[in-house]
């Protein structure tokens, strides 16, 4: 599974979604839209979305898009997924 998290510096709710995927141990990569354009366009173009945060988890080859933070759904694709994987190794 890889985790994705487009933000800004300036975004709380970023920096809550990134806090909240710390504490859990979840391993992603920030990518900073306010300093990439090409990131931000890249970001538009895969999710409509102009707002941040956006995470996008790739699993199996399918990409799974959570717009602002939506804890519910970060719980049931990233949290849930992480513990399931586990417990199958």
């Amino acid at each position: 599974m890889k985790v994705k998290i487009y933000s800004t510096p300036a975004c709380p709710h970023c920096v809550t979604a990134k806090e909240y995927l710390k504490q859990h141990n979840i391993v992603f990569e920030e990518v900073n839209v306010a300093a990439d354009q090409k990131a931000a366009e890249e970001m538009i173009q895969k999710t409509g979305q102009m707002g941040v945060p956006v995470i996008i988890v790739e699993k199996d080859g399918k990409e799974e898009i959570i717009s602002e933070f939506d804890k519910e759904k970060i719980d049931r694709i990233i949290i849930n997924s992480k513990i399931k994987d586990q417990n199958v190794k």
